[in-house]
């Protein structure tokens, strides 16, 4: 789907971190003091790679990572989405033609999970359709299975993640439609952004701090760095009953602002399919990774005309 070269990235790797928290109250009887309560509570946790240490130097105790996590939970408990109601996208939002699913997609929330229960969440400004069948520029043209691709043939609403370069992925979600998927191109960041900051900067001197905020999400490589996207952990996950990934009722964007275009990175697949118009994201909105001028005059055009 996604087949230029672009600048590379580490790939992002799980860790494990596994602490044991020991709680224990004394109570004085008859024989003296006496063990009462002797609670263990085991957290197998993924480290973050922020946390790692060839990236961020710590002491390796269990009250220093304990203390991050309720530092990051504390972030996620003061979020704005706390006090509200939201809605969780079931299987009829997905239940939808491929390209009118990737429309529907703009505006809607999606949500990631981490190990730690930090909850990360971004708005989708970006996507594009793969229709599968006769579309040389997707996965499954001409009814291709193979184990790679085998997420854009199930339910609609499962995630297919794959990875590209082999160090850096791509988030889809399939559609109704055989082997059908939407590619998520660029999310405007919402919620748990400094640890999207340090996801994606953890190569950097900065560790991510410098990023401007327009620039932690706008491409699919990117967004997956940011929100720990992987294809070990999430490829095939089902959306509509995940509790690791999932997306949420955003804003319903309406035609006059979604801007249509050709699609990126897909020349390979013949002038017919790269000139198709499969790319939609929101006009005017700065988190789009790249703009299409010419079908945002186009679009302005036909607004103007009705």
């Amino acid at each position: 789907m996604l087949t230029r070269k672009r600048k590379y990235f580490s790939n992002l790797e799980d860790g494990k971190a596994d602490f044991t928290f020991r709680q224990q109250n004394n109570n004085d009887d008859r024989d003296g003091m006496k063990l009462k309560e002797d609670q263990s509570m085991h957290l197998n946790l993924k480290k973050p790679e922020f946390l790692r240490s060839e990236y961020f130097h710590y002491e390796s105790s269990p009250s220093t990572c304990n203390n991050l996590v309720k530092a990051e939970s504390l972030r996620c408990s003061n979020s704005t989405f706390k006090n509200e109601k939201v809605e969780k996208l079931g299987s009829s939002f997905f239940n939808s033609s491929c390209i009118d699913l990737a429309k529907r997609l703009l505006g809607q929330i999606m949500v990631r999970r981490l190990s730690n229960g930090v909850i990360l969440r971004g708005r989708i400004v970006e996507t594009e359709s793969y229709l599968g069948g006769d579309d040389k520029a997707s996965h499954s043209c001409q009814g291709k299975r193979t184990i790679r691709n085998a997420a854009m043939f199930m339910k609609p609403g499962t995630a297919y993640v794959y990875s590209i370069y082999g160090m850096y992925y791509c988030f889809n979600i399939s559609s109704d439609g055989d082997g059908a998927a939407v590619l998520v191109r660029a999310l405007e960041p919402l919620e748990g952004i400094d640890l999207m900051k340090k996801f994606r900067g953890f190569k950097r001197q900065d560790k991510g701090q410098l990023l401007k905020l327009k620039d932690l999400c706008n491409g699919p490589s990117k967004l997956c760095q940011a929100f720990q996207i992987n294809k070990n952990e999430l490829n095939t996950e089902d959306l509509t009953n995940s509790n690791v990934l999932w997306l949420e009722k955003g804003t319903s964007i309406s035609e006059s602002d979604i801007v249509q275009c050709k699609r990126i990175g897909i020349d390979g697949a013949g002038k017919d399919w790269a000139d198709k118009p499969l790319r939609f994201y929101i006009k005017s909105d700065v988190y789009v990774s790249v703009k299409n001028k010419m079908a945002e005059l186009s679009t302005v055009s036909n607004t103007n005309g009705k």
